[in-house]
């Protein structure tokens, strides 16, 4: 990779977080990576109505390109357009063919270009491939120049190398402190306790433990809950459902409530060393944060002083109860000087140049 290269990047998406939980991980990551010099075309399908529910217009810092998701003619010449690119990345979960995309990367690797895949949700993949040892996958795995993952640490890294991958890298979520940030409260988020993500078959037994739980337990208090697909769901009466919480709206969300939950999914929860996005973009607005425990949370932020740890929805209820306003802001104060100082998409977009041999351009070598 050359100094100021030509990305090709093939996601689920980059202008809606709809149904799209990697839309910020991919829009920090790119920015980061604009900033140091780097070119990114990123090519997404149109499916599952997320050009409908855009929530940014097509960035300067990126090139994006939707392309038709009704047969692959579309497609393909977005494939040959990738041709000259130095890098091109295949990232998991574009939700559209995704198969063909794995095995078509490959056929673009020449001299002087890397192929990537990047896992953002390396434990389900990884967990996919352990359940069909017949799934294409498994013999792609060993041609890419890189594997990167979203998370997952010594456990993922482990597994892909004994899949045959070359190199794996977890490429940590992290802050991009432009989009996520300190904000004025908001009445419409005003509450004890806030717990944003969508409902998943993965999820929704660990929200129903760390979260339910704790609102049935505290009945005096005020939760909320955001996120698509809970509306047909029973709730607590103390419970206000928000429905899907668009990304402009997510700083206000931190700032306002007492605290902020982070669920990780089942799988994630098994694997460790995933925080998710919701991590720093709550840690970004200076919010306390109460996080399911995970093993290497120690990593990104100390527990009892940057971040709570529960391990049940009964200490999840315990940290509410106990959680004084000024205990609360001095909490996240604090996580959000840890994660400026060493949790930045600046940090890791050199983490990414490291991997892939790559240099900044000109004056965007410095990192915020």
């Amino acid at each position: 990779m050359s100094k100021g290269s030509r990305i090709a990047f093939f996601g689920s998406s980059l202008v809606s977080a709809y149904w799209n939980g990697a839309a910020t991980y991919y829009r920090g990551i790119i920015r980061a990576l604009h900033e140091r010099g780097h070119r990114v075309t990123f090519y997404e399908p149109d499916a599952y109505e997320r050009q409908q529910h855009r929530d940014m217009a097509d960035p300067d810092w990126a090139r994006v390109v939707v392309y038709s998701a009704q047969g692959t003619d579309a497609l393909e010449r977005c494939l040959e357009e990738a041709r000259d690119a130095d890098v091109v990345v295949k990232a998991s979960g574009v939700g559209v063919f995704d198969a063909l995309l794995e095995a078509r990367v490959l056929e673009l690797r020449r001299p002087g270009t890397q192929v990537v895949f990047w896992d953002v949700d390396a434990p389900a993949t990884l967990e996919r491939l352990e359940k069909d040892p017949g799934d294409p996958f498994r013999a792609l795995v060993p041609r890419y120049d890189h594997i990167l993952t979203y998370g997952g640490g010594e456990p993922v890294v482990s597994a892909y190398r004994a899949l045959g991958a070359r190199e794996c890298v977890p490429i940590y979520n992290a802050l991009d402190p432009s989009t996520h940030h300190p904000v004025a409260a908001d009445t419409r988020f005003t509450g004890d306790l806030a717990f944003l993500g969508n409902r998943l078959p993965d999820r929704e037994a660990r929200v129903e433990a760390f979260f339910l739980k704790a609102a049935s337990l505290l009945t005096s208090s005020r939760f909320l809950l955001g996120g698509s697909g809970w509306g047909d769901r029973s709730l607590p009466d103390n419970v206000k459902y928000l429905g899907h919480v668009y990304t402009q709206d997510h700083n206000a969300l931190n700032c306002s409530a007492r605290a902020v939950l982070n669920i990780h999914r089942d799988s994630m929860a098994r694997f460790g060393f995933s925080p998710a996005t919701r991590v720093f973009e709550a840690a970004g607005a200076g919010a306390c944060l109460i996080t399911d425990a995970f093993e290497g949370v120690e990593l990104f932020l100390e527990p009892g002083r940057e971040v709570l740890v529960a391990h049940s929805g009964e200490e999840v209820a315990g940290h509410v109860r106990a959680l004084s306003e000024p205990e609360a802001r001095r909490i996240g104060q604090a996580a959000l000087r840890r994660v400026l100082a060493e949790h930045t998409y600046a940090h890791r977009a050199l983490k990414v140049e490291a991997v892939l041999g790559a240099r900044g351009s000109g004056a965007r070598e410095r990192v915020a």
